[in-house]
């Protein structure tokens, strides 16, 4: 009995535990500047009536009370399109990632290395692309790519203002970000998928595995848990922060009819137009919960629950 308490003793601060802690101090100091400590701000300043000028003065939840109640633009049309948009874009950009990292992995290295970086390119140059070749495509006279098919084909005849008009504007934002979506996420699961051992797959066949279907679903995909994982999570938080492409899209902010307005825009709308950044803070943080919640979810399927 002694030996075991003497082995839950809990240890001292050792040498290589300062060692430790020193290697990790950038980074600590880093996270803690640009992220922690925002955020905490945030959270104050949403408690707070706040326009830039003057001190902020304390309101409690009156913030939160306002945008639940009586803020018509975000329950009728910001709180509906964000969920919309993220739920098509971001399971839609996860699956099309995975499918388009399962099949670069089974061709030849030089051909993937090259698909890839095709593929992976839009997400790093997104604003340029979209400012561009699709406002060209989508151009609203004789000009636009899109219209000149259609006036071609004799299915219109006059230019439709894709851009500037709230029928067609969420759908273009979510072809144009689902075409843009293949990020980091996109190249982790490739790295997944490639680093899995090749006598599992062997294994697998012989244990009376038939098929590439039941392949990816009974080998590949848990056998690369970290990497979906890691694209969930990537997928969810791309899914709730491009509100940037519907304002380059339309160069306006808020989009057109509010069609293409989402949570982001509307904390930028108060915060960036109107100097309101009590009531920006709050609408933050509401975000910030909604983007946990999902990320909790995402860790509930692929983390490491063991």
């Amino acid at each position: 009995m002694e030996q075991v308490k003497k082995g839950k003793k809990r240890r001292g601060f050792t040498k290589e535990d300062g060692k430790a802690y020193l290697m990790l101090l950038p980074y600590i100091i880093l996270f803690s500047t640009f992220i922690l400590v925002p955020v905490v701000i945030a959270i104050g300043l949403s408690f707070t009536y706040f326009d830039v000028i003057n001190k902020p003065s304390f309101t409690g939840l009156l913030n939160y009370i306002t945008l639940f109640t009586q803020d018509e633009v975000f329950l009728k049309y910001v709180l509906p399109n964000t969920f919309l948009y993220a739920l098509i874009v971001g399971p839609g950009g996860y699956v099309i990632s995975f499918l388009l990292a399962w099949m670069l992995a089974q061709i030849q290295p030089l051909p993937r290395t090259i698909l890839a970086l095709c593929i992976y390119t839009p997400s790093m140059l997104g604003g340029v692309f979209i400012g561009v070749i699709w406002k060209t495509i989508f151009s609203g006279d004789q000009s636009g790519w899109f219209n000149s098919i259609l006036l071609r084909l004799g299915l219109i005849d006059t230019p439709i203002q894709f851009l500037l008009t709230s029928d067609y504007f969420m759908l273009i934002m979510i072809i144009v970000s689902l075409w843009s979506a293949m990020g980091i996420g996109f190249l982790s699961m490739i790295s997944g998928i490639l680093n899995i051992d090749q006598e599992l797959y062997e294994a697998a066949y012989v244990d009376g595995i038939r098929n590439r279907f039941q392949e990816i679903v009974y080998i590949t995909i848990p056998s690369m848990k970290p990497q979906m994982f890691f694209g969930a999570v990537m997928a969810i938080v791309n899914a709730f922060n491009m509100g940037w492409i519907g304002v380059t899209l339309s160069g306006a902010n808020p989009t057109p009819g509010y069609s293409g307005q989402l949570i982001t825009n509307h904390i930028d709308d108060y915060g960036f137009l109107r100097y309101e950044m009590g009531y920006a803070a709050a609408i933050s943080v509401v975000l910030l919960l909604v983007v946990y919640g999902f990320n909790m979810a995402a860790g509930r399927l692929f983390g490491d629950n063991d």
